[in-house]
């Protein structure tokens, strides 16, 4: 299994307790944002709130409740600049919570409800890579192929995938604002996808990013066909086609997967 959440659920899984410490809110300047959270195990961690003096100080003192200590409740203040001497100088609010094998069920449904979601048509190579690489960030995938068989057995839990014939009837049923990824086995089918994209985006308006993989030579073509049924320029100019932040040249699927990545993350900064 990859991704944080999923090395915390394997662990409660096998019986092992810890604390969850989580911040809760921020002011000024501080290492991470409201959401972020770290489990300390008694003998190392999984996942970080910014390291530095902060996450000593917060690992040490949830050690500290797990080895007999008094409890911690409610929310603590951490002053980064005077208390701690980090140069961040804002404050951070943490939370700490006893964790088990029994809230598994509970912390799978709070750990990926903040993530963003991203549609991944096609269970090719590149799909592939960017579903491991995408997993291991904030985000949650639905992954779809019209074809049966092509999904891995095993994903991490922010990973659904969907069998869906024909694929592009997927798209109506996609959360709202999600990011769309086409990269499908062939032509026709990712011709399609955009098509119902370009719809539900007539309608809703409501897909903040639709990238297509491919050449400008492809797109230029799919521009040609799309015009010829209907959809105006402003409404093509939302295909991000080629994918990927410009400067990144490999071809190989996990290169393309960072470029890729590395973009949606750039529409999340700006949106």
């Amino acid at each position: 299994m990859n991704g944080l959440v999923d090395t915390l659920l394997a662990r409660l899984a096998r019986g092992e307790q810890g604390v969850l410490v989580r911040v809760h809110a921020t002011q000024g300047s501080a290492p991470r944002e409201k959401g972020t959270w770290m489990a300390v195990w008694e003998d190392d961690l999984t996942g970080t709130i910014g390291g530095g003096q902060l996450e000593f100080q917060a690992t040490q003192e949830a050690r500290a409740w797990t080895d007999g200590g008094t409890a911690i409740e409610g929310v603590r203040r951490y002053p980064l600049g005077p208390t701690l001497g980090q140069c961040c100088g804002g404050v951070v609010y943490l939370s700490y919570q006893r964790i088990s094998e029994a809230d598994i069920a509970a912390l799978r449904t709070e750990l990926t409800a903040h993530l963003n979601p991203v549609a991944l048509f096609g269970g090719g190579h590149v799909g592939a890579a960017l579903a491991r690489l995408l997993s291991t960030l904030p985000f949650s995938v639905r992954w779809i192929d019209s074809r049966d068989g092509v999904f891995p057995p095993q994903l991490p839990v922010q990973i659904e995938t969907e069998h869906s014939e024909p694929v592009q009837d997927a798209v109506a049923q996609l959360a709202t604002n999600s990011r769309v990824l086409i990269m499908s086995f062939s032509h026709a089918e990712d011709l399609d996808i955009v098509i119902a994209c370009l719809k539900r985006q007539r309608e809703k308006g409501d897909l903040p990013y639709i990238g297509l993989i491919g050449s400008k030579t492809k797109w230029a073509t799919f521009r040609h066909r799309l015009e010829a049924r209907g959809f105006t320029e402003a409404e093509m100019d939302h295909i991000t086609c080629p994918i990927g932040v410009p400067g990144i040249t490999g071809k190989e699927p996990e290169v393309i997967a960072v470029a890729v990545s590395a973009q949606l993350l750039q529409s999340i900064s700006q949106g």
